[in-house]
C-alpha cells in the first residue's frame, strides 16, 4: 500500500497530537477509564468500570448493579446481561473509590464527554457530587491526528469508534 502523503496542516495536527501523548504519559499520575454502560441516553447507567495507571497496574476493575435492566440492544455491543451483574456493587458502592482517583490524577478517556456525563448522571441519581477533575479525551485527539474532515458543521475532524 502507498503511503499518502500529509499536507502541511495534517503534520502540524499529528505534531501537536504527539506533543499532547507524551505530556500526558510523561505524567506518572495519569490513569485511564473505559466503561460500559446500559445505553447512550441521559438515564445510562455504568455496568462495567475500569481504571489503569500508565504501568497498567489495575486501580478499579468492577462490574456495578444497574438500577434498570440492561437493554438487550447494548448487551449486543458489549455482552453484559443482567445476570452479570447479580450481586454486583451499586454505584454508591464504587463511586468513592473513583472520585478518589479523579480528584487528584489526570484521567484519560475515548469519549470523555460522554463517560463524564454518565458517570455525572450516576452520581446525580445517587445524590452524590461528582468529581470533575483534569480529563483529556483521546477520542478527540484521535481524530485530529487522522485528519479525516467531518461533515458535522460543529465538529472539524470525524470521531473514530
Amino acid at each position: 500500500m502507498r503511503a499518502v502523503a500529509l499536507t502541511s496542516a495534517q503534520r502540524k495536527e499529528r505534531i501537536r497530537v504527539a506533543s499532547w501523548a507524551r505530556e500526558r504519559t510523561a505524567n506518572p499520575d495519569t490513569i485511564f477509564l473505559d466503561t460500559e454502560t446500559t445505553g447512550l441516553g441521559s438515564a445510562a447507567e455504568i455496568i462495567d468500570l475500569g481504571v489503569v495507571d500508565l504501568h497498567g497496574n489495575v486501580l478499579i476493575d468492577t462490574l456495578i448493579a444497574p438500577r434498570a435492566p440492561i437493554p438487550p440492544e447494548t448487551t449486543r455491543v458489549h455482552g453484559i446481561v443482567d445476570a452479570d451483574v447479580i450481586g454486583a456493587p451499586v454505584w454508591s458502592e464504587i463511586y468513592p473509590a473513583l472520585a478518589a482517583l479523579l480528584r487528584y490524577r489526570p484521567v484519560v478517556v475515548y469519549n470523555a464527554d460522554f463517560d463524564r456525563r454518565v458517570i455525572a448522571g450516576c452520581c446525580a441519581a445517587d445524590g452524590l457530587d461528582g468529581e470533575t477533575g483534569e480529563w483529556h479525551c483521546a477520542m478527540r485527539q484521535y481524530a485530529e491526528w487522522a485528519g479525516v474532515r467531518s461533515s458535522h458543521k460543529r465538529r472539524r475532524y470525524r470521531l473514530h469508534k
